[in-house]
């Protein structure tokens, strides 16, 4: 018999035991794996090429107040910025008010909407059919996947922010990765229909240069509006996000407090399994140093079985992971902003997190178990 055929049959000599051990590892490695992809998608992860190039403009008091539409072209005019669109949330209500039926609702400017965004894609054609029609709209091809929209379908959005029902006709379906789930429509067509709501803009979306002009595009917009009745805060697309994950409270805090809790969790369950299996086995130790193992040896095979239940929980609780991520990122229902995808260094980092717990917690009792005398160990009844 082997060596690493004698670690895993002794690693499995009691399997209720063994197999509770790895169901316990494999969960709290579940909860692991989940938490560091919510934290890579909230604060690692940068997106895409193009919105690392994207500022937000919005009222430097809060999202409720508009901003002037002219200051679109002020904006325009500051060095470094390529492209301006205004971008207002609409916040209707799409068949009922059931969570399965939210998506998120736009209307900005057809003629500019594509040089700013230029990481979705939609045919020419149906661009230039957009921009003709005033009632039309385009949507995310994840939404229409969903609903069963084609070209030409008409949709209508009841308003609850602003008094109008809009009835929009799909001119044209983009897709974006990750998927965006929004439908945008034409900024005129509520102009048209609410009066309140002529001449102004929710939030304005600017294309700079190159990343590296972010932070000096943004400092310059907010120096021009600085004494304005309507002064401005323009940040990076990822920070006007993770403001809305601030709104939720110290969510860095509480991701760290779980993954915390998960890695002590995981250290007793795997320390009282070594505990445990060491009272039992002291004569066979005996037995092992009588035919020849050394300390070394013994603690070698003990620490080893250790880190093959941890490691047998964590690459289970690591794939339980992955698909409850995918499974809740491609359900219908799902929305977010923020891309969550459990990557290969998520893996790496659970896998390693479950192999040093069960390194570390097998380390003293494996210790204690290597110098049991030869004779004690023998007399030992238990």
């Amino acid at each position: 018999m082997t060596l690493t055929r004698f670690v895993t049959k002794n690693a499995f000599r009691n399997k209720r035991r063994s197999v509770l051990t790895v169901f316990s590892i494999a969960f709290s490695l579940l909860l692991l794996t989940v938490m560091m992809t919510i934290w890579r998608g909230f604060y690692l992860d940068q997106g895409s090429a193009e919105s690392a190039q994207r500022l937000v403009v919005r009222h430097r008091v809060s999202l409720t107040f508009s901003l002037p539409s002219f200051y679109r072209e002020k904006i325009r005019a500051l060095p470094g910025v390529k492209a301006v669109v205004p971008v207002s949330w609409f916040g209707g209500i799409y068949k009922d008010q059931k969570p399965e039926n939210f998506f998120a609702q736009f209307s900005t400017d057809p003629e500019e909407f594509f040089k700013v965004y230029r990481d979705m894609q939609m045919p020419a054609e149906q661009l230039a059919a957009w921009q003709r029609d005033r009632q039309g709209a385009i949507v995310d091809d994840t939404l229409a996947q969903k609903y069963g929209w084609k070209l030409g379908d008409r949709i209508v959005l009841q308003g609850t922010i602003y008094p109008l029902n809009a009835e929009l006709n799909i001119r044209g379906i983009y897709h974006s990765n990750p998927a965006a789930k929004s439908v945008y429509f034409h900024t005129k067509y509520v102009e048209e229909s609410v009066n309140f709501f002529k001449g102004q803009a929710g939030t304005f979306s600017v294309l700079v240069d190159s990343p590296s002009d972010v932070s000096k595009v943004s400092a310059a917009i907010d120096d021009l509006f600085h004494n304005s009745p309507q002064p401005t805060k323009a940040e990076s697309e990822k920070a006007f996000g993770l403001e809305f994950v601030a709104m939720m409270g110290n969510v860095k805090a509480f991701i760290l407090s779980i993954c915390s809790a998960v890695v002590f969790a995981t250290l007793l369950v795997s320390a009282n399994t070594m505990a445990m299996s060491i009272r039992e086995r002291t004569r066979e130790v005996a037995v092992l140093k009588t035919l020849g193992f050394t300390r070394g040896n013994v603690l070698g095979l003990f620490v080893s079985e250790v880190v093959a239940l941890s490691l047998a929980g964590g690459l289970m609780g690591v794939g339980l992971g992955w698909f409850l991520v995918y499974g809740l990122t491609h359900s219908p229902q799902f929305f977010s902003f923020f891309p969550l995808k459990v990557t290969f260094g998520i893996w790496l980092a659970a896998m390693l997190t479950s192999g040093v717990v069960g390194l570390v917690s097998s380390a003293l009792p494996s210790y204690h178990a290597s110098q049991v005398n030869i004779v004690d160990g023998l007399r030992h009844i238990g």
